[in-house]
C-alpha cells in the first residue's frame, strides 16, 4: 500500500538538486541541503512509486550516488521532506540509500519523514539481507601456504580413498573375472593404445634424434662416437621411453577420462546409473584402469623402438655410425634387465594416471565450466605424480645395485 504525505516546499537553496527534466512529472528527488549550524539533510520529494521511479542501475542500485560528497561534516545526516506518494519499491530504494550512509559510519535520522512512510522504509529494511560492514580481509603468506597444505592433503585423502575401492572392487574381479566388462575394456585398449601409437611413435622418434644429436655434439670430440649408441640405448630403455609415454598417455587418456566423467556427472548420468542398481565404478572406472594396465607397457616398448631408431638415424648420417654397428652395439650395451627396468614402471604409471583422471571426473560438480578445471588439475596431477614416482623407482634401483 502507498504510504503519502502532505507536500511540502523547499525552503533552503540546495547546493546540488537532479536534472529539471527529471523532477519534472513529479519524479522522485534527492536533494542535498546545507544550512550552517545545521545537520546536513536530504529533501526527498516527488513520487516514489513502481511506476514513477527510472530505470537507471545506480540510481536503484546506490541512490547514494545521485548525492554530492558529504565531506567532512559531522558522522549525522537527516532526511526530510513529505513525498507525494511512497511504495514498497520505493521504500526499497530509500532503504538502500540509508544503508550505505551508514557503511560510511554516518547516522542517518529518518523520523522527519511522514510516519506512514517511515515505518514502511523500516519495515523494508527489515527484510533486506545484512551487509557486511567489514573491509575484506585478505590472508597472509602463513595462512595461504596452510590452506594449500590443507587443500593437498584433501586430495591425497581422495587419491588413497580411490585407490582402496580399487583394491576392494579389483580384489574381486581377479576371482571372478566373467564379471568384468570386456567389450568396455577393449574399447578402451583402442581408444588409449592404438589411437596413441602415432603420436608416441613421432615423439620417441625425436627425442631420440634430439639426445643423439647432443650427446654426439660432445663425444665426436673426443673421438668416441659409437658410445652415442650406449647414451641412447641405456637413457631410452631405461627411462626416457617410460617416461615419454605415460606423460604423453596422461595428457591424452587421463585428460580424456576427466572430461568424460565429468560430462556425465553435470548431466546426470551416473546418478542414473546408480538408480538402476549399477556400479559407476565397474562399469566406467574399472575397465579404463585394466586398459591402461595391459596398454601402458605395449607402448613403452612401441616407445623405445622409436627413439632407438631415432638416435640410429642421427648417428648415422651425422656421426658416421652404420645401421649394422648401431644394431650390433645396442645388445652389448643393454640386456633384459635393462629393459624390465624401464617396464616395470608402467604398470604403476597406468594405475595413477586412470585413477587421477576418473577421480577428478567424478568430482566434478557444477557447471560445464567445472569439467574444463577439472581437466587441469587431471592433466598437471598426474604429469606431476608420474615425474614424481619415476624419481623414487630410480632411487630404488640405484640402493638395489641396478
Amino acid at each position: 500500500m502507498p504510504a503519502s504525505g502532505p507536500q511540502s516546499s523547499n525552503t533552503e537553496r540546495p547546493s546540488r538538486a537532479l536534472p529539471e527534466d527529471e523532477r519534472s512529472g513529479h519524479a522522485p528527488t534527492l536533494e542535498l541541503e546545507r544550512v550552517e549550524g545545521a545537520i546536513p539533510a536530504i529533501r526527498v520529494a516527488g513520487r516514489w512509486t513502481l511506476q514513477a521511479l527510472p530505470d537507471s542501475g545506480d540510481w536503484l542500485e546506490q541512490p547514494a550516488q545521485r548525492l554530492p560528497a558529504l565531506g567532512g561534516e559531522g558522522t549525522a545526516v537527516r532526511l526530510v521532506g513529505s513525498p507525494e506518494e511512497m511504495d514498497s519499491a520505493g521504500a526499497l530504494v530509500i532503504a538502500r540509500l540509508v544503508d550505505g550512509l551508514e557503511t560510511e559510519g554516518r547516522e542517518v535520522d529518518i523520523d522527519s519523514l511522514p510516519d506512514e512512510q517511515v515505518r514502511l522504509i523500516r519495515l523494508v529494511r527489515e527484510k533486506l539481507p545484512p551487509r557486511d560492514r567489514s573491509a575484506p580481509r585478505r590472508d597472509g603468506w602463513l595462512a595461504a601456504i596452510g590452506r594449500g597444505t590443507v587443500g593437498k592433503l584433501v586430495e591425497a585423502n581422495a587419491f588413497l580413498a580411490f585407490i582402496g575401492e580399487l583394491a576392494v572392487r579389483g580384489g574381486r574381479v581377479l576371482f571372478l573375472p566373467w564379471r568384468v566388462r570386456w567389450r568396455e575394456v577393449i574399447a578402451e585398449i583402442e581408444a588409449a593404445g592404438l589411437r596413441a601409437l602415432g603420436i608416441v611413435g613421432l615423439l620417441s622418434f625425436l627425442i631420440g634424434m634430439v639426445m643423439a644429436y647432443q650427446g654426439g655434439a660432445a663425444l665426436s670430440e673426443y673421438g668416441a662416437n659409437v658410445l652415442i649408441v650406449d647414451l641412447v640405448s641405456i637413457i631410452t630403455l631405461r627411462e626416457m621411453g617410460p617416461l615419454l609415454a605415460a606423460i604423453i598417455v596422461a595428457g591424452r587418456t587421463g585428460s580424456s577420462y576427466t572430461a568424460q566423467l565429468g560430462t556425465m556427472r553435470i548431466t546426470e548420468e551416473i546418478d542414473a546409473l546408480r538408480a538402476i542398481g549399477i556400479s559407476p565404478f565397474d562399469m566406467l572406472i574399472l575397465p579404463k584402469v585394466i586398459a591402461l594396465v595391459v596398454v601402458m607397457p605395449l607402448l613403452t616398448v612401441f616407445a623405445n623402438l622409436l627413439g632407438l631408431l631415432g638416435g640410429a638415424v642421427v648417428a648415422a648420417y651425422r656421426f658416421d655410425i652404420g645401421f649394422t654397428v648401431y644394431m650390433d652395439r645396442v645388445p652389448e650395451v643393454v640386456d633384459l634387465t635393462t629393459l624390465m627396468l624401464g617396464l616395470v614402471k608402467t604398470p604403476v604409471f597406468a594405475v595413477v594416471i586412470a585413477l587421477i583422471g576418473c577421480m577428478q571426473g567424478m568430482r566434478v560438480s557444477g557447471s560445464a565450466l567445472a569439467v574444463g578445471r577439472a581437466t587441469t588439475v587431471s592433466v598437471v596431477q598426474a604429469i606431476f605424480l608420474v615425474i614424481v614416482i619415476d624419481a623414487l623407482f630410480s632411487v630404488l634401483f640405484n640402493l638395489m645395485g641396478y
